[in-house]
């Protein structure tokens, strides 16, 4: 995945599986991921992830 930095990745079924390991993947060699699951807990605890390994994530209140 060469090429992927500062790209805005659309991610869905980002909160397990192979989306999940995309999104973490994406995020680690600086792609801006966007994340959307079902799973909101889950999503919400990826983000957390990404966010505090530095990566690049668009958040969105879904209550908003």
């Amino acid at each position: 995945m060469s090429g992927t930095k500062d790209k805005i990745v659309a991610i869905t079924g980002a909160s397990s599986g192979i989306g999940e390991a995309t999104a973490l993947l994406l995020a680690e060699r600086g792609a801006k991921v966007v994340l959307g699951a079902r799973g909101s807990d889950r999503l919400e605890a990826l983000a957390n992830r990404i966010a505090a390994a530095g990566g690049d994530l668009l958040e969105h209140d879904r209550a908003a």
